[in-house]
C-alpha cells in the first residue's frame, strides 16, 4: 500500500470533477489507498474537509499557508467545531473496522493535522512578522488539539527553527524539503518526518533515512520525471517510490511498507 500524504486534489481551481474522479481511480489502480488533502487557507481547508467526507480513503488537514499571512481572520474561536481530540478520533475510526462499518467511519473523519503552515521567504515583499505570528498561532492550535503538523518552509529555516523552539513537543512532517544537509539534520534531530515528492526526481535535495520519509505528490504541482510538463496526480506516488528504491538501493516493496508505516505513525491513519 502507498499513501500520498500531501496533495490538493480537492481544489477545483486545479482539478475538474471529472479529473478528481479519474485521478482517484488511477491512484487506486497504482496502489495508492490513502490520500491526504492539505488545506492552505480557511475556505480551502473546508473544501478539503468536504471532499474527504464524501470519498473513502481521503483525509484532510486544516492550515493557513504563509502566503495568506496578511489575509487570514485572527479570530480562531470556530476551531473547536472543526477539531476533535485524539480520544474522539480513536472512537471515530477504529483500525479494526471493516466493510460497511469502515466506510461509515471514513465519513466521520476528523481533521488529521494542522497544515500546511510555516514560513516562506522566497518571493519579494513577504511580511516576515505576519508570517511568524501566523505560524505561532497555527503551532499553538496543533498543541491545543494534540495534532501533528505539515510544515511548509522555504528559504526560512533559521526563523522556523527559532519559532519551533517555543513548541518543543511539535511533531509532524517537513513537506517538500528543500533545505541543506545541515537543515535536514536539524529537522531530523527534532523528530520530524520529511516529505519527498517529484522534486527529488529532477533536483538534488538531501535525502533522509527511509525510516523518516513520507511519500507525497503536492499534486497538481511538482510532477515527477518522466511526466514533467503534465498535471501531477496522487497516483504518481508510485513513481516517487520507484525513484527512492533506486536511490536508496532497496525494493519498491520496502519503500511502500516503511513509508506507509511512517505515515500511520504520524497521522494515525
Amino acid at each position: 500500500m502507498l499513501i500520498d500524504t500531501h496533495c490538493h486534489l480537492h481544489d477545483l481551481q486545479w482539478f475538474t470533477p471529472d479529473q478528481q474522479a479519474e485521478f482517484l481511480q488511477n491512484a487506486h489502480e497504482s496502489g495508492v489507498e490513502k490520500i491526504v488533502c492539505i488545506g492552505t487557507n480557511h475556505e480551502d481547508s473546508l473544501k478539503a474537509r468536504d471532499f474527504a467526507a464524501t470519498h473513502d480513503g481521503v483525509y484532510w488537514t486544516y492550515g493557513i499557508h504563509p502566503e495568506f499571512a496578511n489575509q487570514h481572520d485572527s479570530n480562531f474561536s470556530f476551531f473547536s467545531e472543526l477539531f476533535a481530540t485524539n480520544e474522539e478520533r480513536a472512537k471515530q475510526v477504529s483500525p479494526v473496522t471493516t466493510g460497511r462499518d469502515a466506510a461509515g467511519s471514513e465519513k466521520r473523519k476528523s481533521c488529521l493535522a494542522v497544515g500546511e503552515i510555516g514560513l516562506d521567504y522566497h518571493y519579494p515583499g513577504y511580511n516576515r512578522s505576519a508570517q511568524i505570528k501566523l505560524f505561532e498561532q497555527m503551532l499553538q492550535l496543533a498543541k491545543d488539539y494534540d495534532l501533528p503538523v505539515s510544515l511548509h518552509i522555504r528559504e526560512a529555516f533559521t526563523d522556523a527553527f527559532a519559532v519551533l523552539d517555543n513548541f518543543p513537543e511539535t511533531q509532524g512532517v517537513v513537506h517538500s524539503f528543500t533545505g541543506s544537509k545541515k537543515e535536514l539534520k536539524r529537522a531530523l534531530e527534532r523528530g520530524f518526518y520529511i516529505g519527498v515528492n517529484g522534486l527529488a526526481t529532477y533536483t538534488t535535495p538531501p535525502l533522509p533515512p527511509l525510516e523518516r520519509i513520507l511519500l507525497e505528490t503536492d499534486a497538481p504541482f511538482l510532477t515527477p520525471v518522466p511526466f514533467r510538463g503534465t498535471i501531477n496526480k496522487p497516483g504518481y506516488v508510485k513513481q516517487i517510490a520507484a525513484y527512492l528504491a533506486t536511490k536508496l538501493e532497496v525494493t519498491e516493496l520496502e519503500i511502500a511498507e516503511q513509508t506507509t508505516k511512517n505515515a500511520r505513525q504520524i497521522f494515525k491513519i
